[in-house]
């Protein structure tokens, strides 16, 4: 074991602390084990080498006492959540990841295989390996403010690898655990509550919190008299057999099988179905497979990138970068949004959800700002009928929207954004009507997705206060908000950007005043390789998919028909202008605007994909065709030449930026980092401009 404690050397170890529990009623004690690492909330639970080491060592305590159970629980708010990955980057052999595997099988187990009974009291969160213990219990109960339970795994690259593939499926059946460690981090890592996983039957009973422990020691207490006994479900070879299917559409759908972590997920579903969790032999050869394939998959690009995205996500995204001192951003109090359609409706629900500060919104007519108001507070009973708001949570945020035609209405305000039609002479004028109104220090916001802050700005009196501030469709779902600074953008103004950004929950990535931006031009440039391929004879269906291995979550004609070809075509002629040796116009995509056509894909009755065929006689196509790969190719080529031009303008200050924003921005795959890790790891970064863009290891083996 030492290679493996050597390569966690950096573990915050958590401690397991053992002590007897007398419940009234009950003849013996409970031997209680916590688990609790020193630190609070903030700093999960995790087991390294010596963490597991203690916890085997507590274990050892608590069964050499002679208890009449023996029960796990947590520090306050948190169970465990999952294995201490900082060590995974100083793995540098496979038999390093079989160590790992078989320390944490030999402890968990021991929890099922004792001969007293056993308890997991999840208390707080519970994710990976957390859950795996609670899962080797012998039975479990959860609080229910608990806020995330999850096999999370596949989603970093991994797979449950102390326990969870096969045990899961054996304890809530194979459909169910399809949804939880396949299904569920597969989008975007959705998490259960303490509920949620109590109802799908991970765990056999749900405490309040207020008395959580309290109430767990009781019932276990019943259970060992033998006054509650728990019935454990059996599943037929109809259930395996349709959960398997589901499972391997699931990962077909979202990968398309790029994804080394989903796949060995399926493999070992399919071996839990042979596993028999009362036999010790049987959950030998389950467990000795999950040890292989997390051997397999820690030497993995494609982890190494996975866990280089997830850093990204929750520590790049918290401080980011070019932003100025936080001590500069004024307070925002009131908020104004020019426009009353979708977009701008959606700014005022967030605004007036996360600031809780008035909100105005004005347009060119009364019945467009009623129909803006009216879907903020409709979306608002929504949410108060979902029961994510109280009565009077709602009645208030209600009240803090209005409408008003003229722009003197925002003379109070200090934060103004508009989304107005992408037109640049439309948001120069309707700035200048602002700016008659508001104080010089009112901020001026643009949701503009492609168009020159710097220009925008230039006619202003008060220049330094513009700052674009472009939000992704839909705004409540979308995470990520970069932030422009124009030539004159002050830095107050800037900081306040980053602030609200913060305020709003969104994570935000500084970007330089340069046609498209980050993700709109990254993306526009590789539709319109795609879509050139289509202009010279390519099958639109050849085309579409040939780009699956850059893990983009949808194809490229998929997210064309999403955001409107006429949006699309509008932001390809600002980046043509920009830069026309790269970005050039598709005749196929100006015919179909011109018709008004919504996408170049219709379907059928049954689902099924088909070319539309008024798009296919619109399309004129050339004799030119290429294959799937030479399409690939192409559009790695455009993405590694574009993100090296993007970085020597300064556009961002790090590729780690680029990646950020394809992956909040556009969702774009962990295993691939986003898209630079990729990029280097096919050799594409070298073979267009000499050099990879991140240092070897950074999201690599090697």
């Amino acid at each position: 074991m030492t290679d493996i404690v050597h390569a966690f050397a950096d573990e915050v170890v958590t401690h397991a602390y053992t002590k007897l529990v007398s419940v009234p009623g009950l003849d013996g004690q409970i031997a209680l084990v916590t688990l609790d690492n020193g630190f609070d909330h903030t700093k999960p639970n995790s087991f390294g080498p010596k963490g597991l080491a203690e916890f085997d060592k507590a274990l050892d305590d608590a069964f050499a006492a002679n208890p009449v159970a023996v029960a796990v629980t947590g520090k306050p708010f948190i169970f465990a959540a999952g294995a201490d990955l900082k060590g995974v980057p100083a793995i540098t052999e496979r038999e390093q990841g079989v160590q790992l595997g078989r320390l944490g099988h030999k402890v968990f187990r021991r929890l099922r295989e004792s001969s007293v009974p056993t308890f997991a009291f999840v208390n707080g969160v519970a994710l990976g390996g957390g859950l795996e213990v609670a899962l080797h219990s012998q039975y479990r109960t959860v609080a229910d403010n608990v806020a995330a339970v999850g096999l999370p795994e596949v989603f970093l690259g991994l797979v449950p690898g102390w326990g969870g593939t096969q045990l899961l499926p054996n304890i809530v059946g194979p459909s169910k655990a399809v949804t939880v460690f396949v299904e569920n981090t597969l989008n975007n890592n959705r998490m259960l509550n303490g509920k949620k996983a109590a109802d799908l039957g991970v765990f056999d009973q749900l405490f309040g919190s207020a008395d959580f422990l309290e109430q767990s020691l009781a019932w276990a207490a019943q259970v060992v008299k033998g006054e509650i006994t728990v019935e454990r479900p059996t599943f037929d070879a109809k259930e395996w057999d349709d959960a398997i299917g589901r499972a391997k559409a699931i990962v077909e759908g979202k990968t398309r099988g790029y994804s080394p972590a989903a796949v060995k997920a399926i493999e070992l579903l399919e071996l839990a179905r042979n596993t028999d969790l009362s036999d010790a032999k049987s959950l030998d050869v389950g467990f000795q497979a999950e040890d292989d394939a997390l051997a397999d998959l820690l030497m993995t690009d494609e982890l190494r990138a996975g866990l280089y995205s997830f850093d990204l996500v929750n520590k790049r995204a918290k401080r980011p970068a070019g932003a100025p001192d936080k001590s500069l951003a004024r307070k925002v109090t009131g908020v104004g949004i020019v426009g009353a359609g979708l977009m701008a409706s959606q700014l005022a629900l967030l605004f007036v959800r996360q600031l809780k500060v008035p909100v105005i919104i004005t347009d060119i007519d009364q019945e467009r700002v009623d129909k803006g108001v009216k879907y903020v507070h409709d979306e608002i009973d929504k949410l108060q009928g979902k029961g994510r708001l109280s009565p009077d949570a709602a009645n208030r945020l209600k009240a803090l929207v209005r409408g008003s035609l003229d722009k003197a209405a925002f003379a109070d305000t200090d934060w103004v954004i508009e989304a107005v039609f992408e037109n640049m002479d439309v948001k120069k004028q309707v700035f200048a009507e602002v700016e008659e109104h508001v104080s010089p220090e009112t901020i001026l916001a643009t949701n503009t997705s492609s168009l020159s802050i710097t220009e925008m700005a230039a006619d202003l009196k008060h220049p330094e206060r513009v700052v674009g501030f472009h939000f992704f469709n839909p705004v409540a779902v979308l995470p990520l908000l970069e932030v422009i600074k124009g030539e004159k953008t002050d830095d107050a103004t800037l900081a306040t950007a980053f602030a609200t950004a913060k305020a709003l929950k969104k994570s935000a990535v500084g970007s330089a005043d340069k046609a498209g931006f980050v993700f709109n031009r990254l993306v526009t440039r590789t539709l319109g390789e795609v879509m050139s391929a289509v202009d010279e004879g390519t099958p639109f269906d050849v085309a579409d998919n040939a780009v699956a291995p850059l893990g983009m979550p949808m194809t490229p004609f998929t997210l064309l028909a999403l955001v409107g070809p006429a949006i699309a075509l509008h932001t390809g002629e600002t980046l043509h202008a920009a830069y026309p040796e790269r970005f050039k116009p598709s005749p196929g995509l100006e015919a179909i605007v011109e018709a008004r056509k919504p996408g170049v894909w219709t379907y059928g009755a049954d689902g099924k994909q088909t070319v539309d065929p008024e798009v296919a006689e619109l399309w004129t196509q050339g004799d030119n065709p290429s294959t799937a790969e030479q399409v690939l190719e192409r559009t790695q080529r455009a993405f590694a030449e574009e993100i090296k031009i993007m970085l020597d303008e300064g556009v961002v200050a790090a590729p780690e930026d680029i990646d950020l924003c394809l992956i909040l921005g556009g969702g774009f795959a962990f295993w691939n980092g986003g898209i630079t890790p990729y990029l280097d790891r096919e050799g594409v970064s070298e073979a267009v401009n000499g050099k990879r863009f991140l240092e070897p290891g950074v999201a690599s083996v090697k």
